[in-house]
């Protein structure tokens, strides 16, 4: 018995996709967070590689939602957790345990915003570019 292949335009092959992707987003993350020196190229990569992985998620958990879509829930959720940071919560929680600070940050910072959604955009085309490629024979 044959096994049906799935096309790339198929939601469980765009969730393992995204999967894949979100593992190599935050291997890229994790790297540039240990590696790169501190200062405004580490900080950029690391927020729009933080936003791309929100991304990734977001099409891990909707794979049948399309990418302006999930790209509006992860722009709204990384605005959000930067807006959170208004209130001093995460550096306070950063400072008790240090791992929080990859997922919340510490202070705001705006051009952090511009960062996540450079970094939507760019997940967001490659989803596009993946699910309008046509599948192989």
């Amino acid at each position: 018995m044959e096994r049906a292949r799935l096309s790339l335009g198929h939601p469980a092959h765009r969730r393992l996709s995204a999967a894949a992707a979100a593992v190599l987003v935050m291997i890229a993350g994790l790297s540039v967070h240990a590696l790169a020196p501190d200062g405004f190229v580490s900080d950029a990569a690391g927020d729009a590689l933080y936003a791309a992985l929100i991304f990734a998620l977001g099409v891990c958990v909707a794979p049948r939602a399309p990418s302006w879509g999930v790209a509006a829930v992860a722009l709204a959720w990384c605005t959000a957790v930067e807006l959170f940071q208004l209130t001093g919560l995460p550096e306070a929680w950063g400072a008790a345990f240090r791992p929080l600070t990859l997922v919340f940050g510490t202070v705001f910072a705006a051009e952090d915003l511009v960062m996540y959604a450079l970094g939507i955009a760019a997940a967001s085309g490659i989803d596009v570019l993946v699910r309008r490629r046509p599948s192989p024979a």
